[in-house]
């Protein structure tokens, strides 16, 4: 596939797994033992997808992630012996794109961390415009304007907003919301989608009252006058 990814866990065992099975399937790997290693690594390379262990020394996996999505919308998967759903919920608001809970099956890891990259090369490739009444997204740049003003969001938070305004005034359940922005099945609790939702109509500020919860079922990105 020709991938460049960024693996960061302190373990060195899972390490060598991860990344033997990732040159097994033709891509290019960087390997991190530590967080100020992996953000070093991060900070100076070009890489399609990071993998973050969370409980690293040094430089947590939590704090690599706050500070990459500064600057870089690269995909971030956590790899983590955490379940609790309070801790998932937080990576999220960082700006991760999904969690891998200890031991995970590498073909399912793979297969997520492919789909986020070619999701994200798919959406630099075309220089589409969407837009929806006030709101203006570039996927090519990954841009969104409310207004005039110019809005940063997360990742989740632009795949969510993308998902709506290419579904506008369609009914999307929690569910199909969590499949159709990030490309498959997610193991998780769907009440994640009402916590971002609630960060992007934040941010969107005025703007948001198009986004309408539908009670019971999901979201709706409701524009008057256009089909």
């Amino acid at each position: 596939m020709d991938y460049h990814v960024l693996i960061a866990e302190d373990e060195d065992k899972l390490r060598e797994i991860l990344t033997d099975y990732f040159l097994s399937k033709g891509d290019r790997v960087t390997q991190a033992a530590d967080g100020m290693q992996a953000l070093a690594l991060a900070q100076e390379g070009d890489f399609d997808a990071v993998l973050l262990d969370i409980m690293m020394p040094g430089l947590d996996g939590l704090s690599v992630c706050r500070i990459l999505r500064k600057d870089s919308d690269a995909p971030i998967i956590f790899l983590t012996a955490l379940s609790d759903e309070e801790d998932k919920l937080y990576g999220y608001e960082l700006g991760a794109d999904d969690y891998m809970t200890k031991p995970f099956s590498l073909s399912v890891l793979y297969a997520k961390v492919s789909a986020l990259i070619k999701r994200r090369r798919g959406n630099m490739m075309t220089g589409d415009v969407l837009t929806a009444g006030e709101l203006t997204l570039r996927l090519s740049s990954r841009q969104v304007f409310a207004g005039e003003n110019e809005v940063k969001l997360t990742p989740r938070e632009y795949a969510l907003l993308e998902c709506l305004m290419k579904n506008k005034n369609l009914v999307l359940s929690r569910e199909q919301l969590l499949v159709k922005c990030w490309g498959y099945d997610y193991e998780g609790e769907s009440r994640a989608v009402d916590t971002h939702i609630k960060r992007l109509r934040e941010k969107l500020g005025e703007h948001a009252d198009c986004i309408k919860t539908v009670i019971k079922v999901g979201y709706r990105l409701e524009v008057k006058n256009e089909k």
